[in-house]
């Protein structure tokens, strides 16, 4: 079996032949109109995807002591320099700056996958590659679905990354949860079980997505590209399939009220 670094890299690739394939065929009014992000349009999801591949390709350099560590206004430069550009301008745009990106992770070694610590430039400690390309992949699969959905009301996340995203966060990323999720909202704690799977959604003191054998006080039905988005905002009534439901003690939407999304 390839190595969670491997498998996450592949995905990374995986979305981004297939973003670049659906920005092909993107109407300008299409790039200009909402995308999944009730903030932002479709160019504006582009323009966020870019301006963070450059973002994280400067950091993984410094990090392998190929380049220097970024000032601190460096973050802040790129994302003025992205939204200055035209919305056709930040579609054409993230293709070159995503490609390098992926390429660069592509071109890590194995021994490099099991060894190297790594921080993207925003967390107390380092992680490893594959949690490193699993903070990317988190933020991409969820964005580029932002895109899909803008054309195809009933997309889902891709296969390719809803395992590997699942896993991620039932690892190395569960402080994940403890950043987006509002675990305050609810006034009993509650373990919902994700059918079909060995995932279960926590809401308690804090927020957690894991595979601990939890007596479960709910139940998710659906598939498990629902769940994902679930936890990150993404489940909203527009987006959820009839067959989606929750039963037990708690309901969807008291869920969707724990996890609001970014």
């Amino acid at each position: 079996m390839t190595t969670l670094a491997a498998r996450t890299i592949e995905a990374l690739r995986a979305e981004h032949d297939a973003l670049a394939s659906l920005a092909d065929s993107l109407t300008p009014e299409q790039i200009e109109g909402p995308s999944g992000a009730s903030e932002w349009t479709v160019a504006q999801v582009f323009s966020h995807l870019g301006s963070g591949a450059e973002i994280g390709l400067a950091n993984l350099k410094a990090e392998l002591g190929q380049a220097e560590k970024p000032g601190p206004d460096f973050n802040q430069s790129v994302w003025d320099r992205w939204n200055a550009l035209s919305p056709q301008e930040q579609v054409s745009d993230w293709r070159g700056s995503d490609e390098a990106y992926v390429s660069a992770l592509e071109s890590l070694t194995p021994e490099q996958h099991d060894n190297e610590r790594l921080n993207p430039g925003f967390l107390p400690e380092p992680v490893s590659v594959a949690g490193f390309a699993g903070l990317r992949l988190n933020e991409v699969a969820n964005h580029t679905w932002d895109v899909r959905v803008a054309v195809d009301p009933a997309a889902g996340l891709l296969d390719v990354s809803t395992g590997v995203v699942a896993e991620h966060l039932g690892g190395e990323l569960g402080f994940m949860l403890g950043w987006i999720a509002k675990a305050d909202a609810l006034t009993e704690p509650v373990v919902v079980e994700v059918a079909g799977t060995p995932y279960r959604i926590v809401v308690g003191d804090k927020a957690q997505f894991t595979t601990e054998a939890l007596d479960a006080t709910a139940t998710f039905t659906g598939p498990l590209e629902a769940a994902l988005r679930l936890l990150t905002g993404r489940l909203g009534p527009r987006y959820t399939a009839d067959a989606v439901q929750v039963t037990g003690n708690v309901t969807l939407d008291e869920l969707r009220t724990v996890f609001p999304g970014f």
